[in-house]
């Protein structure tokens, strides 16, 4: 359950700390007091959206905090344990901050998170209903939604969704196939044609660095081998070869080493010029061995890099790329068989098909017990809310063809008296009823979801009288197992809390700011006596306002 709220240069409250009880919390105040500022507070704190206008004006950042006693909420006790956050004494403190240029950041128990990991968490935590959700109750897809939630089946819905877009998307690769069958078979065609072309010169066109070498070799055999006989003629083969000079000049050098022997180490210098020298005559010449004239393998390269040539031309790409190109060729003939096996399609669609099938069906199940067992705690509850001869029911109607939505429509009907038939809610339902229908709904589903917090924000709009002190027992009696905060104009509401908050604006050093105060039971007299007269409060409306106190204490009203 919510402990405190701690609010801080939000919107029109400079600072602002809040302790709540048990059972039923109801908040009251006039009209444009700031009513739904808390409520606008939580839903932030639960992950809602963020706007730079909400910082108070002349502050730089909005912070707002709100503590949960967790008790035995495994569900988000797992939550926490799996996201490595600590949870000391089971409690839990949401922190989140807003500046002034937009920017939000978050925390949980001190741990930044992200919005999402805060919005989901939050949900868990708290459940707010605003004071429109009966407007969104007309829409079919809520109803619908309203209905899977009653049921459990939310993620069974999910899976629906799914697999329908996973039948689509499979039937509609078979009407691919079938429409391109011709298209695809040339291609595949075409493809096999290029590959077939490829395939003989893909290994020469892979070493095309080496051929391009060995060609150059070949074309200029002559050259080289003139080239190379030159060389060794002037290294040690000719008359006047080096080999010999250095021979004779470290001859000379030993002699006159034996008048001088500084001269030695020339000698041992011209000995190591002329082991080098020896060297490379003997690598030149094993070079010329083996350049041999071989006239079939001149014309076989300059076959080969010919037709390597002509395909890189054809294809518009450089001859290395060849082997890339091939590549590429199988790959697609690969996509081709796979796109134009129909047999294969067709066997992925009626997969596809049956797994909607199966999960649909038992959605149409769940949906069915669910519908009979919500529209009975919800004409129960309307009893309670002073309509006992209004009659509501969940209409379920096949579709013609299977929907993302499931096999049926869904849709909430009623009719304002038995004798009368019934009727889609914007048709039938006046606003007042339309309210209590939507606040029956609202607390079956949030008793049945489990969320220890609940909110409602003037959800008893449109209603008077003995329907707003049914209003005020129905949200009693729910606060018995849940939190609830109400956001209340009614009298008969407000006397049925167990705290009661009362919102008004003060004006101080000239700015407006929104001021809560925590009334004790005379201030509540006060409170309530107000809002059943007016501004004029006498004593008879302060006594009908003890009176309406002490009724709503005794423990049959609870």
């Amino acid at each position: 359950m919510l402990l405190r709220l701690a609010i801080r240069d939000y919107l029109l409250v400079e600072n602002l700390e809040l302790e709540f009880a048990p059972g039923l919390t109801v908040l009251t105040g006039e009209t444009g007091a700031g009513k739904s500022l808390l409520v606008d507070a939580l839903a932030l704190l639960s992950g809602g959206r963020a706007e730079s206008d909400m910082v108070r004006a002349g502050a730089g950042r909005a912070e707002l905090a709100a503590e949960f006693a967790l008790g035995r909420r495994a569900e988000a006790l797992a939550w926490l344990a799996e996201a490595g956050i600590a949870a000391e004494d089971d409690a839990c403190l949401l922190r989140r901050t807003v500046e002034r240029e937009g920017r939000s950041r978050a925390w949980i128990n001190g741990i930044p998170v992200t919005l999402a990991q805060l919005r989901e968490l939050g949900g868990m935590l708290v459940d707010i209903h605003g004071q429109h959700a009966h407007h969104s109750l007309l829409r079919t897809d809520v109803q619908r939604a309203l209905l899977d939630e009653y049921a459990g089946a939310l993620d069974l819905a999910g899976a629906v969704a799914a697999a329908w877009r996973a039948w689509q998307l499979a039937a509609e690769q078979c009407r691919q196939a079938l429409a391109e069958r011709d298209r695809l078979s040339r291609e595949k065609a075409e493809t096999e044609a290029l590959l077939t072309e490829l395939v003989p010169v893909e290994g020469d066109a892979a070493r095309w660095a080496e051929l391009v070498a060995e060609h150059g070799r070949l074309a200029h055999l002559n050259s080289l081998l003139q080239a190379t006989a030159r060389t060794l003629e002037l290294l040690s083969e000719g008359e006047s070869a080096v080999l010999a000079q250095l021979n004779g000049a470290r001859h000379e050098l030993v002699q006159m080493g034996g008048v001088d022997p500084s001269l030695l180490p020339l000698a041992q210098a011209l000995e190591g010029a002329q082991t080098e020298v020896q060297e490379a005559a003997r690598e030149l010449k094993r070079y010329a061995d083996r350049l041999s004239p071989d006239p079939e393998r001149q014309q076989e390269l300059d076959r080969g890099m010919g037709e390597i040539h002509r395909l890189a031309r054809k294809h518009r790409v450089a001859p290395e790329e060849l082997p890339a190109l091939a590549e590429r060729c199988r790959t697609r003939l690969a996509q081709l068989e796979a796109a134009r096996d129909l047999r294969q399609l067709g066997e992925a669609e009626a997969r596809a098909q049956a797994d909607y099938a199966e999960n649909a069906e038992q959605l149409s199940r769940m949906r069915e017990k669910a519908s009979r067992a919500l529209a009975k705690s919800v004409n129960a509850a309307l009893k309670e809310l002073a309509l006992s001869d209004a009659r509501f029911a969940v209409v379920l109607e096949p579709w013609p063809e299977p929907r993302a939505g499931g096999r049926e429509s869904v849709a909430f009907q009623v009719s304002a008296h038995a004798s009368l038939a019934l009727g889609p809610l914007d048709k039938v339902a006046s606003g007042g009823e339309l309210s209590r229908i939507s606040l029956a709904l609202q607390t079956v589903l949030s008793s049945r979801a489990g969320v220890p917090t609940l909110v409602f924000d003037e959800v008893d709009v449109g209603i008077g009288g003995a329907a707003a002190e049914a209003v005020g027992r129905r949200l009693a009696a729910l606060a018995a197992q849940r939190q609830v905060l109400v956001i209340t104009h009614l009298p008969q509401v407000a006397a049925c809390g167990r705290q009661h908050l009362r919102i008004r604006k003060a004006a101080a050093n000239g700015a407006v700011a929104t001021e809560v105060e925590l009334l004790n039971r005379a201030a509540r007299v006060e409170e309530i006596a107000r809002m059943l007269g007016g501004r004029e409060i006498t004593a008879t409306t302060r006594r009908h306002a003890s009176e309406m106190l002490a009724h709503s204490e005794k423990p049959s009203s609870a």
